[in-house]
């Protein structure tokens, strides 16, 4: 009789559908039914679920939102170390989406508030997770909020980023998502390189070449002004979870996200997934909510499935769960006739 089969879960939240967690269960539940044994791993890029990731929220302080009302938002800290999602305090779904947003005035001034809350908590070492924003106003707010920027000396800030934007293309590439007109994204871009000069003047760093300034509209940038550390979101996480030691011993990874596309393998989670799991010599199985035509032609030998494919749009929106496990249990059969 074989071993029992060893399965990493590494898995995204399918947005909207299903938590990282959920998916994760999921997975298991296939696993188990055929005597294997499964480690769950929820994962994050950097963006909205990196909290959870972390070690789930501690504290709660009420900030500043991204127009101006009072925010209740979430965050942690244990042992000096400081977990902090800017979209519970800046984000996008806080004002309902685009079209209750104001692109132009949202700010983070609340995300500047958790980390000097950070700081007064007595955290040495602050992660930020970029994702999710409301905001265009690179890192504007967030700088003022801070105001006495000398408190982070001897504190390492880490912005964990889930794309490589560039400062000022931020307005370009996200802007429009967060509710900018054109002539919007415009100003937004004026304001963006007009704010690479300031942060240039006044803190000796050029932000405008660092891949990941635009992070956040431009967070990464303001806070690389003040000496934080732009880091990839998904190895961040990955190394505080010993992720690579885990997968290297599997027989079978599963990853997967809501929607994969190309974008899916450019520092997200599923691609940090996919190559990890390569370099272990360990197959993988991705199960996404639907998978993009070009990534079958950019990725020939990957085993991806569509759960709006294989079971219409319906069923994969809304029995999210159950069609994971009856994904992953039919790939088990396979494996392990």
């Amino acid at each position: 009789m074989p071993p029992p089969l060893r399965v990493v879960a590494a898995v995204d939240k399918f947005r909207g559908t299903a938590t990282a967690a959920e998916v994760a269960a999921a997975v298991a539940e296939a696993v188990g039914a055929v005597g294997g044994t499964c480690d769950r791993v929820a994962l994050a890029d950097g963006g909205e679920g990196l909290l959870d990731v972390l070690g789930g929220p501690n504290r709660t302080t009420v900030v500043t939102g991204p127009l101006g009302d009072d925010v209740a938002a979430a965050w942690r800290y244990s042992r000096g170390t400081a977990v902090i999602e800017m979209a519970r305090a800046s984000g996008l779904l806080l004002v309902g989406g685009p079209d209750g947003n104001d692109a132009v005035a949202a700010s983070t001034e609340g995300t500047g508030e958790l980390i000097s809350a950070a700081l007064d908590a007595g955290a040495k070492r602050i992660v930020v997770g970029a994702g999710g924003s409301a905001t265009t106003d690179g890192g504007f707010g967030a700088v003022r909020a801070i105001m006495a920027s000398h408190r982070l000396r001897g504190v390492q800030l880490q912005v964990a980023c889930d794309v490589r934007t560039r400062f000022v293309d931020a307005a370009a590439v996200f802007a429009p998502q967060k509710g900018a007109t054109p002539a919007q994204v415009e100003l937004l871009r004026r304001r963006l390189d007009r704010l690479v000069q300031v942060y240039r003047e006044t803190y000796g760093v050029d932000v405008g070449e660092l891949a990941g300034g635009g992070a956040a509209g431009g967070l990464g940038g303001g806070l690389a002004a003040l000496g934080a550390e732009l880091v990839s979101g998904f190895e961040l996480v990955a190394d505080e979870l010993a992720l690579a030691e885990r997968i290297a011993e599997a027989d079978l990874v599963v990853t997967g996200e809501g929607y994969c596309d190309t974008q899916s393998f450019e520092g997200k989670v599923v691609g940090g997934v996919v190559a990890l799991a390569a370099d272990a010599g360990v197959p993988v199985l991705v199960v996404a909510g639907d998978v993009a035509p070009e990534v079958r032609t950019a990725h020939p030998n990957l085993v991806a499935v569509s759960l709006v494919v294989r079971f219409g749009e319906d069923d994969a929106m809304h029995r999210t769960a159950a069609c994971i496990t009856e994904v992953v249990t039919a790939e088990l059969g396979r494996l392990r006739p």
